[in-house]
């Protein structure tokens, strides 16, 4: 009885918002609430899945127990990549041609692999890893199991919250914009996880996904914006642990979690 007591206060703690600044937060109680019920939702889909949302105008921050975890990143680098590349060019380190900027929208758009492994060997390949902390990829390990390359990489969700992050408040206003339009315009193939906050939260996102877990098993990964203003930003990172029918299953449940957070949140 005590163990199930500790489990349930734990679980409860997890889902009480926390500024990283270390300030106490406003409390937003229904979209505390609504927390609470997309946890209780991803606890009952297949496998695990790292969430973190955050308000960026209260600093509001709410974790899953998962937001630690490291998983695939698959896709999601290709925007490290992008603010890299823009950040270098700003240096002068490196020259962006026309050619390279429709790669990169490529990228971002339909998340073409093609593009991203142009864009990932013309400008320095693995060099590219040293950088990536510094946008928020604090966590990210590599796997002797994978060579280093862009998307096969483990870090977290809370590492997409940083990188999401740092777009949003770090960059020079342009680059801040630019991507900020590329996100919300994506390509239908990517109208799935942070997208399903909705119509009315004006979302824009990242997503990356792959079957090619060690086992064979889906990863779905997404991270973005929603709300005026980019208000809110969310990262979702699930590890589906499902073979057959996977994508479906982890795409389901990654836009399912972006609806119970915010459909009906906007417009009140």
């Amino acid at each position: 009885m005590g163990k199930l007591l500790l489990i349930a206060v734990l679980a409860a703690l997890a889902l009480v918002p926390a500024a990283d600044s270390g300030a106490r937060a406003p409390v937003d109680r229904e979209l505390r609430a609504r927390f609470a019920r997309a946890q209780a939702y991803a606890d009952s889909r297949p496998g695990e899945t790292g969430i973190v949302l955050r308000d960026r105008w209260t600093g509001a921050v709410y974790r899953s127990p998962a937001a630690g975890t490291l998983i695939w990143a698959c896709s999601t680098p290709k925007l490290a990549m992008a603010v890299d590349l823009l950040l270098r060019a700003d240096s002068g380190a490196i020259t962006l041609t026309a050619e390279d900027h429709d790669l990169m929208h490529r990228m971002l758009h339909s998340s073409d692999d093609d593009a991203a492994h142009v864009l990932w060997t013309r400008f320095g390949g693995e060099a590219g890893f040293a950088r990536f902390p510094a946008y928020g990829l604090t966590d990210m390990r590599f796997s002797d199991r994978h060579p280093h390359h862009w998307g096969w990489i483990l870090t977290t969700a809370n590492d997409l919250d940083r990188l999401i992050g740092y777009v949003l408040t770090r960059l020079p206003p342009r680059h801040r914009d630019y991507l900020v339009r590329e996100l919300r315009t994506v390509d239908v193939n990517q109208q799935w996880g942070v997208w399903g906050a909705g119509e009315a939260a004006r979302p824009g996102n990242k997503n990356g996904w792959s079957d090619d877990n060690d086992d064979g098993s889906w990863i779905m990964n997404s991270v973005g914006f929603v709300g005026p203003g980019e208000r809110y930003t969310l990262a979702l990172m699930n590890n589906t642990q499902v073979v057959v029918n996977g994508e479906e299953a982890g795409r389901e449940t990654t836009t399912r979690i972006a609806g119970i957070l915010f459909h009906g949140y906007f417009g009140r």
